[in-house]
Formats: structure tokens, sequence, C-alpha cells
């Protein structure tokens, strides 16, 4: 049994401190934009955050908006903006799995 293509990527199993050693950004830094509703990590019961190597690419992105001068509510509508075309995009792709499904009855 293979593993799903993306799956690992989403996986939230990574501690603060291992991605501050990825991203080179500091533990202040990825909780503020944990506050800026920028990056969602998983919270153990404990409290312990927990990332995935997703978390990770869009912190290492914010970083780099950030050099750039852009704020963080300008990166937070174009993060929005992003996710809201890539359910378009997928809206149809299921429609149409649907239809083929239905039509050779699979």
């Amino acid at each position: 049994m293979g593993v799903q293509e993306g799956n690992y990527k989403d996986k939230k199993v990574i501690s603060i401190g291992t991605v501050r050693e990825l991203t080179g950004l500091s533990e202040r830094q990825i909780r503020y934009y944990e506050t800026r509703k920028l990056v969602f990590p998983h919270r153990s019961k404990s409290g312990i955050r927990k990332y995935s190597f997703q978390d990770i690419e869009t912190l290492i992105e914010i970083a780099n908006h950030i050099e750039e001068g852009v704020w963080t509510r300008e990166i937070r509508s174009e993060f929005k903006k992003k996710e809201r075309m890539k359910l378009n995009e997928e809206v149809p792709v299921t429609l149409i799995k649907g239809q083929i499904n239905a039509h050779f009855k699979m």
C-alpha cells in the first residue's frame, strides 16, 4: 500500500524548534504569524504547537513577502484568494469525475 501524494506534507508533526531551524525564523516570529492567521499549527492537549511541511513552506513564503515590505494583512488576503482559486479549480474536476463514474456505473 503506497503513500498518497501530498499526504506527508499536511501531517502536523514538526516541533516549533525544528521549524525555527528550517526557516531561519525566530519562535516569536512564527507565533506572530499564527496570531495574524497566516499559519495554523495543531495544538496538543498540553498546548504544544506542531507544524507540517506545508506550514514550513508557507512560513518561508511569508518571510519572503515580509522582506519585500508586504504587510501581513495583504499576505493573508493573497492566501485567501489563492485558496478560493484552488477550490474553484477542484469543483469542476470533482463534477466531471462524478459524471464519468455515473455514466460508466463505476
